[in-house]
């Protein structure tokens, strides 16, 4: 049909065309130009945002690193710490364990020693009924329950006191610093001569001489027993003094204290209760 129509027309159409399709091309170039603009921008784009996630990844993974170490520090920590408070409360309980099994020997020790006490009261109760029933009828027996007992003072000129020559016995062994023997002779005399002057002094001696072997436990029962026995002697202060060094030499500082502020409050005057109050500054130092 094309050859039918007029070669003007068919001029004018190849004119029209060749005039159209440059600009067409143009714009398409251009349209590709821009886009390849952007999916270079996007490449980018997304070049920086796996970049980014890659950072961020590796920031977490040394942060859970980080979090793990430091969650096993923490469970070491704590590990050790119980060990620590195992430890502690063991030790606390064999301490309380020894305390209260030297209370309950130093109890046992005590009614025993007091039984021993009644016992000796007792025999001696039967002995002075004895001596009052062999008594004359012109004795007055009211007078010799009264007499007090002898000292050295009353012995006569030219007699020897047995109790006085027994006790210096006894006494030369603890010169000799021979502890044990000493020990043995003042238990000897306070048994043979248990209403002497000098008993009391015996008694004391026996807890110096367990104080000097460093058997701490038998020399604070040694002592107390000079204040039971012997409430009224000189000798009391004395004890009171050397028990509380004995607790304090255990580690008892709490019975230390105790004891020296007894001594302190009952006897104020004496040297003893100036030697506790320096005692009870250095156990609280």
């Amino acid at each position: 049909m094309i050859r039918h129509l007029p070669w003007h027309l068919i001029l004018a159409g190849l004119f029209l065309g060749s005039c159209v399709a440059p600009q067409e091309v143009t714009l398409i170039e251009r349209e590709q130009r821009q886009l390849r603009v952007e999916n270079n921008q996007m490449r980018k784009d997304l070049d920086g945002i796996r970049s980014h996630v890659a950072d961020s990844r590796a920031t977490l993974q040394e942060m859970q690193s980080r979090l793990d170490a430091l969650r096993e520090k923490v469970g070491e920590v704590s590990h050790q710490m119980d060990l620590r408070i195992g430890q502690s409360s063991l030790q606390d309980n064999q301490k309380a364990a020894n305390l209260d099994s030297r209370i309950t020997r130093m109890d046992d020790e005590l009614r025993a020693q007091g039984a021993l006490l009644r016992a000796r009261e007792q025999e001696l109760q039967v002995l002075r009924e004895a001596v009052l029933r062999a008594a004359s009828g012109g004795v007055d027996t009211a007078a010799l329950q009264r007499e007090p007992p002898s000292s050295p003072a009353s012995t006569q000129p030219g007699m020897v006191d047995p109790a006085r020559s027994d006790y210096e016995e006894a006494w030369r062994h603890l010169e000799k610093k021979e502890y044990r023997d000493a020990i043995a002779r003042m238990n000897e005399f306070i048994k043979k001569h248990p209403e002497s002057d000098y008993a009391d002094n015996a008694q004391y001696w026996i807890g110096e001489s367990y104080y000097a072997l460093k058997q701490f436990d038998q020399a604070i029962l040694e002592f107390d027993a000079v204040r039971r026995k012997y409430p009224k002697g000189d000798k009391v202060p004395a004890a009171l003094l050397k028990q509380g060094f004995a607790f304090a030499e255990l580690g008892d500082k709490v019975d230390a204290r105790l004891i020296l502020q007894e001594l302190i409050a009952r006897y104020p005057e004496t040297p003893e209760a100036v030697k506790a109050q320096e005692k009870v500054k250095a156990l609280e130092s």
